[in-house]
């Protein structure tokens, strides 16, 4: 059947309702930059599974660490340091004079009370937090001090820790537990604080320290993709986290050396059923697998928001990019065929699951024409959707998911994984690989895509980066 990962948040802010752009063009004032942003399904750090969700979020706290794919190293942000001698006990020591918005101090007490209150949530985040909880200690011996004693080896931890659903709360919504109209205005540890809680049109974020060159206020604007695009383009908007498909090309030649584009955290499978006999050989698999193009549902249905997989690894968490496209991930019509062909897979009907998000239809057409196979888009025991949006930035967990939602078992598998969470996250790299590759060959999923964010600026605006888990960092932006 088809499984989606993405639960809706449990609430939603009322006053979060989609509204098109109406700036009356006059020039911003020097220190306000105008940014456009699609409406948020979240403004819970633990929740937000969405670029705009992130965005917001990312500019009311700041987590522990930031973790880069690229390397699998851990930067500290509120921590000072994170270390273990052992992997097993975790010591995080915390930088002095931390504080919510609402003057209050941000202590080792206040991640340790968080994450016991938000494991008993059903966000996006509370799985992981679960988990973390299930640590044998987790205590602050002092106020800057947090300790995890694990009940097992794991060199994961540090980007564990730089996962967004990890940041503090204050005391006071840990005590009233009214999410509704704490997201509504939320007080987080970050650089920006939000003045006046969202309004229909959006929100006004004010920064907490002077930043000379640099934004002292911002005004989000919510709209849709095309008109907060034009918006920018126009001058009526200084900047745009969001480009629609029919802008893509364009996007090029509008803003030349103005747009960036970041990989997101989030990635889709063509799952099979395992325990179907159908689908117990690998031939069969990997013959559905290069019957897809990628490319095709990329620039179609899903509206250029999508890279096609190039690995099973989205670069949301890969330990480094691979040199080339893996087999699994290419389109080869013939060589699909002549697999199925040479499985001798039968010509009945193959039905797909339950719950299909909207570019099933058209991959099981595609599928249909390419390999020779007729496929249909509804219930039954066939491949299956998976669409995982990513909590953390460690590979374990894509991993762990393709395991629990097709049921592949293998040793060798298991050990690899066991070895990868052990080793330190920036030396990783290498056994998850090897677990990567393990998988591509058995395929008990064949790699569709993986989303990445877009932004795009007026000539007044510098200095624009984005993170796969925070968006676009609101904070590093210079107004000219």
């Amino acid at each position: 059947m088809t499984m989606r990962l993405r639960l809706l948040a449990p609430f939603l802010v009322a006053a979060l309702v989609a509204a098109g752009c109406t700036e009356s063009g006059e020039p911003p004032a020097p220190d306000v930059l105008r940014v456009g942003l699609p409406v948020p399904v979240s403004t819970n750090p633990a929740d937000a599974r969405d670029q705009a969700g992130r965005l917001v979020t990312s500019a009311l706290w700041t987590p522990l660490a930031d973790y880069d794919p690229v390397t699998g190293k851990a930067t500290p942000r509120a921590a000072e340091s994170i270390g273990s001698t052992d992997r097993t006990t975790w010591t995080v020591k915390l930088k002095d004079g931390g504080q919510f918005h609402d003057g209050t101090p941000v202590t080792a007490q206040s991640y340790v009370d968080t994450w016991k209150v938000v494991a008993g949530e059903s966000w996006a985040g509370s799985k992981v937090l679960k988990d973390l909880v299930r640590a044998k200690e987790i205590t602050a011996p002092d106020p800057l001090t947090i300790r995890l004693v694990l009940d097992r080896p794991s060199g994961q931890i540090p980007a564990l820790l730089s996962s967004p659903a990890l940041v503090p709360l204050p005391a006071s919504a840990l005590a009233s537990r009214d999410w509704i109209r704490f997201f509504a205005q939320p007080v987080g540890n970050g650089p920006f604080r939000m003045d006046g809680g969202w309004q229909p049109t959006g929100a006004k974020l004010v920064r907490v320290a002077d930043a000379p060159g640099k934004a002292r206020v911002i005004e989000l604007k919510t709209g849709d993709a095309t008109a907060l695009y034009d918006a920018v383009k126009s001058g009526k908007l200084d900047l745009s986290t969001v480009v629609p498909g029919e802008r893509h090309e364009a996007m090029h030649a509008d803003f030349a050396q103005r747009h960036v584009m970041w990989a997101l955290p989030n990635v889709s499978y063509l799952g099979f059923p395992l325990t179907a006999p159908q689908f117990s050989e690998a031939t069969v698999r990997h013959g559905f697998a290069l019957g897809v193009d990628r490319a095709a549902l990329e620039a179609g249905v899903l509206d250029k928001q999508v890279d096609p997989a190039k690995s099973l690894l989205p670069p949301a968490v890969a330990p480094g990019e691979r040199s080339s496209t893996c087999r699994p991930c290419t389109f080869d019509a013939g060589a699909g065929k002549a697999l199925l062909t040479q499985a001798e897979f039968p010509a009945a009907p193959v039905h797909f699951g339950q719950f299909q998000p909207r570019w099933l239809r058209p991959l099981a057409e595609q599928v249909t024409k390419a390999a020779g196979v007729p496929l249909s888009p509804d219930p039954g025991e066939g491949p299956f959707a998976i669409d995982v949006d990513l909590v953390t930035p460690s590979p374990q967990e894509v991993l762990a998911k393709i395991v629990e939602l097709t049921g592949y078992t293998s040793d060798g598998f298991a050990d690899l994984l066991k070895s990868a969470e052990e080793t330190e996250s920036a030396d990783s790299g290498e056994v998850y690989r090897l677990a990567e590759n393990q998988l591509l060959r058995d395929l008990p999923v064949a790699p569709l895509w993986s989303g990445h964010g877009h932004a795009v600026w007026a000539e007044r605006v510098g200095e624009v980066k984005a993170t796969t888990f925070g968006s676009v960092d609101l904070s590093a932006v210079t107004l000219r």
